[in-house]
């Protein structure tokens, strides 16, 4: 399968997409990151301050290792944000910053979308590995049974990624409007943060894109099989 031009043929549109975001949000990232927010606030204060004013007192911040490797964890209740992000003072960090507190303003309000992903990560993180290994196992055993089981739990990925979508939009929606509501950003800064968080929704997308994609390939696959 690994070299299976087909292979490449499908998935061709997704790393063409792929690779134009990556290099989209390291241009933003890197540009914004050198324009310095009026507030002198840091990311970890922008999100403090944002999450404080939403309500949300129970919610930890701490520093993570890694380049862009902010995330929020629902389970402990922790934004945890890079040290770019968590000590920068720029038009960056506090958009990176202020999307994961997004995040966590939707596990305060039970936003829908949110709490189907969180149950499907679980299945999906299984599917992921497990679901490869059964596709290659069923084409050199020529089990198409042991492909469709595969694709079976490929497809959880492709769920999660389709429900991952509309949750980091919208996170990306609370980030802008708190960080106009509390004065962090002007409205001039808005335009800025919102170049750094398009940039990186686009990159959900090629996720999104590429999953299904696989999944279109797998399906063309064991459809064309015969035991």
């Amino acid at each position: 399968m690994i070299f299976d031009p087909m292979y490449f043929v499908f998935l061709a549109p997704a790393m063409i997409l792929a690779l134009w975001a990556q290099a989209k949000i390291s241009s933003a990232y890197a540009k914004m990151s050198r324009v310095p927010v009026s507030s002198g606030l840091t990311g970890a204060q922008a999100a403090q301050r944002v999450l404080r004013d939403a309500g949300c007192f129970d919610v930890g911040i701490e520093m993570t290792q890694g380049m862009l490797s902010d995330h929020y964890d629902p389970r402990h209740k922790v934004l945890r944000l890079s040290p770019q992000v968590f000590s920068g003072r720029s038009i960056a960090s506090v958009g990176v910053a202020c999307h994961e507190a997004g995040h966590a303003l939707q596990h305060a309000r039970n936003y829908g979308p949110m709490a189907i992903r969180n149950a499907v990560v679980p299945v999906a993180s299984i599917g992921s590995g497990l679901s490869w290994i059964l596709i290659i196992a069923g084409m050199f055993m020529a089990i198409t049974g042991l492909i469709w089981a595969g694709i079976a739990l490929f497809s959880s990925v492709v769920i999660f990624q389709l429900v991952n979508l509309p949750v980091e939009f919208d996170a990306s929606k609370r980030a802008r409007v708190e960080l106009l509501r509390t004065g962090i950003v002007s409205h001039a800064e808005d335009a800025q943060v919102g170049k750094v968080l398009n940039a990186a929704a686009m990159t959900y997308v090629a996720a999104t894109l590429t999953a299904v994609l696989q999944l279109l390939y797998f399906v063309s696959l064991a459809s064309g099989r015969r035991d």
